[in-house]
């Protein structure tokens, strides 16, 4: 459990930092916008890299991961639904289209219906604290946005049309097909569908 929760507050404290324009600008002074930039992309990617390892650890020990509730049987089919749309809402994030400009901060919505749907499907200690964390984090995160006015995210103001929208469709399908059937077995250490083996 130490691993997933050191990278949670690594990743939180980092993602954090933005809701406090203060200390964020000062930062920004401090270092340059591009410096700053920079160390908040490579930490980021340095939380989540231990996060995803304190996560597959997890659950290939089980005996450190006691189990808090079961779900149902059914739970796994509604979080395969719920990830479609998280997966396109995901990309929409980084592509200028009407699908983005109508949620106006798909990557918060993306990141609060993945946690509900896999909180929805898993019941082990480790699963309730990383989707919880999750969870919470992009609900105080999406009320911060209220009193702040750099909150658009990577594009900015930018909008697109239907041609953006065909991308982020799609882009997002393959996302999940990825996760499906090769990402969440090899980066998360639990296969969610049985591939067949080619001989």
């Amino acid at each position: 459990m130490l691993p997933l929760g050191l990278g949670l507050a690594l990743f939180f404290a980092i993602h954090l930092l933005p809701t406090q324009t203060a200390m964020r600008d000062g930062l920004k002074a401090r270092l340059g916008s591009g410096t700053y930039m920079a160390l908040f992309s490579v930490l980021s990617l340095i939380a989540l890299g231990v996060i995803v390892y304190g996560y597959q650890k997890l659950q290939l020990h089980p005996g450190k991961n006691p189990i808090l509730w079961t779900p149902p049987s059914w739970a796994k089919h509604i979080t395969f639904l719920l990830m479609i749309p998280a997966s396109i809402f995901l990309v929409a994030a980084y592509v200028p289209s009407r699908i983005r400009t109508a949620l106006k901060h798909p990557m918060l919505i993306a990141i609060k219906t993945w946690a509900l749907a896999h909180l929805i499907a898993n019941g082990d200690l480790g699963g309730v604290v990383l989707f919880t964390s999750f969870l919470l984090y992009a609900v105080y995160d999406r009320i911060s946005l209220k009193s702040r006015t750099d909150g658009q995210g990577p594009l900015g103001a930018a909008k697109g049309g239907l041609q953006g929208d065909i991308i982020a469709v799609i882009g997002g399908l393959a996302f999940y097909a990825f996760m499906m059937l090769w990402g969440h077995q090899n980066l998360i250490g639990k296969a969610l569908i049985a591939v067949p083996a080619l001989h």
